[in-house]
């Protein structure tokens, strides 16, 4: 018998389902606390706590994990998350003691891996250890910290870079100490969930303009800038859900005419946009102090693990004495700095590394429209969505590419809005035209049949 399709579960029908069981749950709690006490308190005299109120598994977030995990099992749809691979993933991994094309991994310059970059971790383990062992205000400085940071500034032509042990806590703790309750910041409407917690942390109000829209956040400051302190725009230099980017000299514009910082996170950016790799301030040719805050981080295509703040001294200065996530942390351990900063050497040695990314990125988007794939508003560099239209159907297309050889993870809502769970296919130059070839034409296949 052919398979019964089945629609995209809609937010609201999702969170009823949630709710429900959650409701039913809780009536179960009810009956035992009346059980209890028909006034509502103990025989002690005491008010009855819920138990939902004390116990983990009744916490809504992990009944939502439930109710979507439970919903999968019973479509058919295993869980594509937290596989495990079991060697350096590139282009291609091993799992399950199976070899794969590999599309969900950020080695965009294939450096982790790389034998000079692992010599060079190897060499600070040696001769540091594998934690400096304190934060760095007191006893955890050693020179490769302020080696890599000092190669950062000179990327962005700044005066200096201070880097934090996480990507995701770089914008937390930046954002979060930097800005207050009597300052605005604005953001584009996809910005990475790091940028969010920042903002509410700091207690700043927040307002969203619409993806890559400088003039509608022009006129949002016409209206808003005279009412606030300090205003932040923060922006991504390609966005890691869609893999497009803004037009970086109109927002520069803007912050020079109403007065505000302007913070890039150029995560996704660095080794992938500009003729040899320097992010999105290459490709459009500006100066490093044209933007305020320049984020990124070391985990893509540095080969390492933590994040970077570039700027102007009176910036990284404050960050280094004054931000909690830098000054109530451990320092980074050694070899991931040497690491990141062998790969920042090798990246700007090799260009063609770069060149040949490039290359690989648009042949992938030519042929996925070319099969009638919607990529969204992709550029084609490093970052190609594979639009489903549903969870379901993207979690299924997920599965069907995994039995033909390609790891490709799905991302679903929310982490996406409710129509566009999608494929996220990120590009290395070690991937092959024939590598592309073959995935694109099976994507094409396995969405025919769904």
């Amino acid at each position: 018998m052919a398979e019964k399709k089945l629609p995209g579960i809609t937010s609201q029908i999702k969170d009823k389902l949630i709710q429900q069981a959650f409701d039913r749950r809780l009536r179960q709690v009810d009956r035992r606390s009346t059980e209890t006490s028909a006034s509502g308190r103990s025989p002690l005299g005491r008010p009855v706590i819920p138990e939902h109120h004390y116990n983990f598994h009744l916490h809504p977030g992990y009944q939502q994990i439930r109710i979507i995990n439970d919903g999968a099992a019973r479509l058919g749809i295993g869980n594509p998350f937290f596989k495990q691979h079991e060697g350096i993933a590139g282009a291609t991994t091993r799992i399950n003691g199976q070899e794969y094309i590999n599309y969900a991994s950020y080695n965009y310059l294939g450096l982790s891996g790389h034998a000079e970059i692992t010599a060079a971790a190897k060499e600070a383990i040696d001769r540091y250890g594998t934690s400096v062992s304190a934060s760095r205000l007191v006893s955890g400085e050693r020179p490769i910290h302020r080696q890599l940071e000092q190669a950062l500034a000179r990327v962005y032509g700044v005066d200096d870079a201070i880097t934090f042990v996480s990507g995701h806590a770089t914008n937390v703790t930046s954002i979060g100490y930097l800005f207050g309750p009597r300052d605005l910041i604005l953001h584009d409407e996809l910005i990475h969930n790091s940028i969010l917690q920042g903002i509410t942390l700091s207690g700043a109000k927040r307002l969203t303009f619409p993806h890559n829209d400088w003039a509608a956040l022009d006129t949002m400051l016409e209206n808003q800038r005279h009412n606030f302190e300090r205003v932040l725009v923060v922006l991504e230099g390609i966005y890691s859900m869609d893999g497009d980017y803004p037009e970086l000299p109109r927002f520069v514009e803007i912050k020079h005419k109403h007065k505000l910082f302007l913070m890039i996170d150029d995560a996704h950016s660095l080794g992938v946009m500009g003729k040899t790799g320097l992010g999105i301030r290459e490709h459009f040719g500006l100066p490093g102090e044209e933007v305020d805050i320049w984020m990124g981080t070391l985990s893509k295509t540095l080969a390492g693990c933590g994040g970077y703040i570039a700027g102007e001294k009176a910036l990284v200065e404050h960050l280094k004495f004054l931000a909690p996530g830098f000054l109530y942390s451990v320092g980074m351990p050694p070899p991931v700095a040497a690491a990141s900063l062998a790969a920042l050497e090798v990246l700007q040695r090799e260009p063609e590394r770069v060149t040949v990314l490039q290359d690989r990125g648009r042949f992938f988007l030519e042929q996925a429209k070319a099969a009638g794939i919607d990529t969204g508003t992709s550029a084609g560099l490093a970052v190609i969505p594979a639009i489903a239209g549903s969870s379901i159907r993207a979690a299924r297309l997920s599965a069907a590419l995994f039995k033909r050889g390609i790891n490709v993870q799905p991302i679903l809502y929310p982490a996406v809005p409710e129509k566009s769970p999608r494929l996220r296919f990120f590009i290395s130059c070690q991937h092959t035209e024939a590598h592309i070839a073959e995935t694109v034409a099976a994507v094409a296949e396995e969405s025919e049949k769904l």
